[in-house]
């Protein structure tokens, strides 16, 4: 019926504490709520575009239902009748769920009537095939190469076993309940992370342009550590790896190769074969260009029809690296000396707990490790279903990427006490690479030494490869999801495009990490471009939601989706110890800057104010919006300020009298003409 909708549910799970009696208030073809109509779904846009008239039992419908065409005993026993709301007053509704109309933010135009009926791409948000996607998808991210990697080596580095004592707590306190509140966010607004501020404090907008733009950053230079493993791949498909010997154009002067050989002397100058030497950043390696061309097509095609598309990949792509896993957990440590790094990597050194150091890497290793933020949980969980049980997928996703980065541990360092045994020294001589150097440099040389190297070989850049495309997907959808439901009018019909041009910008940033010294740019990117930055996002956003947005209205948004709210535990966490948490590890880094170094090489004093230039650029987005709102902006800054007042409890007419008058009165609403003028 043209105009006109049956509403059979008493909710509004994303309008909050409306009265009772205004509860069924629903956007027509937006992403649903009504049990049992499919066509009417949970609003998109800031406000309300229909509303809800209650029937009685025995009532006729409304007029303009009745004008709709078909018999009223073929209607089912409805709740009521929803009828289009003009913005004027949607935004009196808004004012009565929020405090006020100048609480309310401006809405988009009401749609014409050809579109009554909209497609899926304009009218109803995406949604997940399946809840699997979903799961797989905050997985695929979460655990991602620095799982492999860092993990590993902070773990021995700062006490062994003595370690997992602060990074549980670090876990507990701080990490899972921000992704906690991630989720939950971004499952109620169904929006991005930009568009997300109208609805929860709109003065802190900048914090979502700060977001997109250290995604694009970080995706300057994490695609081209996909592009190493993709031509590593590649180069160990030949019969004889090519790292095995010292007669490569790459070699150091100093290269020592002990494979096959039992007489061989590994002094502290040796370097492996493995290790290659670099000038400036000199031109492009165009076996890396191509490389990262044929990365960043397999991104295109799998995140250019949304998470339809993307939801499928992660099948493989998530579940992959697993398998790859545990086939080199079993390899690793059945190898000879395997007992030596596993011992390395777990005896427990006590007096480290003393050290305000291993707790700062404990904070930031799990707070990088599940990687609130970035933008991706909100972006990922805006795709869900409103009754979707979020609480439980924090807790499942987050479990599996700390015992994901446990496990990694067992399968890295029980190949590096191989390598130790091979090579006659310590183990901790042999685990000396931190970042990406224990993955292309220290792994495969223990490798090649192997029984089948090629074999594994193989299967570890394949893992290495599938491990980083989970993460890349993420984040870049993170970042088309928060300018797309910006800008819905004009990229909503267009998102091949605009995903297209995304990547290109991408593709572009990335160029200078192609080159022959490409990867000591990948390092500079890698400690600025998602450093400090993203930890003063990820302060600002918990502030915002815990002390603007308010503890009752995130807890009861949080009931409205779940049917309870979160416990006192959860509430201390947002409130006060997650934001202590992000003060402590941001405080302790700016204390602590040591040199920047890789391979020995020392950067200059120039490419470090390089750096901070890099980190601000992304954080400036936020105190330049609050200041460009202010001024442009006419009234005072409560308007920019979420509304804290009560909600009505009354029942409908009561609730409506002391803001237009007679509560028969619906011209006051502009409920007077049924096309929602």
């Amino acid at each position: 019926m043209p105009g006109v909708a049956v509403c059979h549910s008493w909710r509004a799970p994303g309008w909050g504490m409306l009265p009772k009696a205004l509860a069924c208030v629903c956007g027509r073809g937006e992403a649903g709520f009504a049990p049992g109509l499919p066509e009417l779904s949970r609003p998109q846009t800031s406000l309300p575009r229909h509303l809800l008239l209650p029937l009685m039992p025995g009532r006729p419908l409304p007029e303009a239902a009745a004008a709709g065409g078909g018999a009223r005993s073929s209607w089912p026993s409805p709740a009521g009748v929803c009828l289009p709301l003009s913005p004027s007053s949607a935004a009196i509704l808004r004012g009565l769920a929020g405090g006020g109309m100048a609480a309310a933010p401006a809405v988009r135009p009401p749609r014409p009537a050809a579109q009554a009926n909209p497609s899926p791409r304009t009218g109803a948000r995406d949604q997940w095939s399946k809840k699997v996607d979903f799961l797989l998808s905050v997985i695929g991210f979460a655990v991602d190469l620095g799982n492999v990697w860092r993990f590993p080596y902070v773990c021995y580095q700062n006490g062994g076993g003595a370690f997992l004592i602060p990074y549980t707590l670090m876990a507990v306190f701080g990490g899972v309940p921000l992704f906690y509140m991630e989720l939950a966010l971004g499952q109620f607004h169904r929006v991005g992370a930009i568009p997300i501020w109208k609805h929860i404090c709109p003065i802190f907008k900048g914090v979502g342009f700060a977001t997109c733009v250290i995604g694009l950053y970080v995706s300057f230079y994490y695609n081209t550590i996909l592009a190493w493993a993709l031509y590593y791949l590649y180069s160990s498909l030949a019969l004889a790896l090519p790292w095995t010997s010292c007669g490569n154009p790459w070699n150091t002067p100093n290269c020592t190769s002990y494979f096959g050989r039992s007489n061989a002397t590994w002094t502290p100058s040796s370097s492996s074969p493995k290790e290659r030497t670099d000038g400036d950043v000199g031109g492009i390696r165009w076996q890396l260009l191509l490389c990262l061309i044929l990365i960043f097509t397999i991104v295109y095609f799998s995140l250019w029809k949304g998470v339809k598309t993307s939801g499928k990949v992660v099948w493989v792509t998530a579940t992959l690296p697993y398998v790859v896993l545990l086939i080199l957990l079993v390899r690793g440590v059945t190898l000879p000396g395997a007992w030596r790094g596993i011992v390395f990597y777990l005896q427990p050194n006590w007096e480290k707990l003393t050290s305000t150091a291993v707790w700062v890497d404990a904070a930031a290793q799990i707070f990088f490790s599940l990687g609130p933020g970035f933008g991706v949980l909100l972006a990922l969980a805006s795709y869900n279903p409103f009754s979707n049980n979020c609480y439980r997928d924090a807790l499942v996703t987050s479990a599996a990427n700390c015992l994901t980065s446990f496990l990694s541990g067992f399968v890295i360092f029980s190949v590096l006490g191989y390598m130790a045994e091979m090579r006659g020294v310590e183990v901790e001589d042999v685990a000396k690479d931190r970042g990406p150097g224990l993955l292309f440099i220290t792994y495969p040389e223990a490798l090649a030494n192997m029984a089948g190297s090629t074999f594994f070989a193989i299967i570890f850049f394949l893992m290495m490869v599938t491990l980083g495309l989970d993460s890349t997907f993420g984040g870049l959808e993170a970042v088309i999801t928060a300018v797309m439901d910006e800008y819905p009018h004009i990229l909503a019909e267009r998102r091949e495009l605009f995903v297209l041009g995304l990547l290109t910008v991408c593709f572009l940033g990335s160029l200078a990490t192609v080159t022959n010294g490409g990867s000591y740019v990948v390092k500079l990117l890698e400690e600025f471009g998602a450093g400090c930055s993203i930890l003063a996002v990820v302060l600002l956003e918990a502030i915002a939601v815990s002390w603007f947005y308010g503890m009752p209205q995130f807890c009861s948004d949080v009931k409205a989706m779940l049917g309870f709210s979160p416990g006192v535990y959860w509430q201390v966490c947002w409130v006060a110890v997650s934001p202590a948490f992000l003060v402590f590890i941001i405080v302790s880094s700016l204390l602590e800057q040591p040199p920047l170094t890789m391979f020995g090489y020392r950067y200059p004093a120039w490419s470090a104010v390089v750096g901070y230039l890099i980190g601000a650029s992304s954080f400036v987005c936020i105190p330049v919006y609050m200041v460009l709102r202010l001024v442009w902006t006419p009234g005072s800054l409560k308007r920019f300020l979420p509304k804290r007042a009560a909600r009505s409890e009354l029942p409908f007419p009561e609730a409506l009298r002391g803001r237009m008058g007679s509560p028969g009165d619906f011209s006051a609403c502009g409920l007077g003409n049924a096309s929602g003028g």
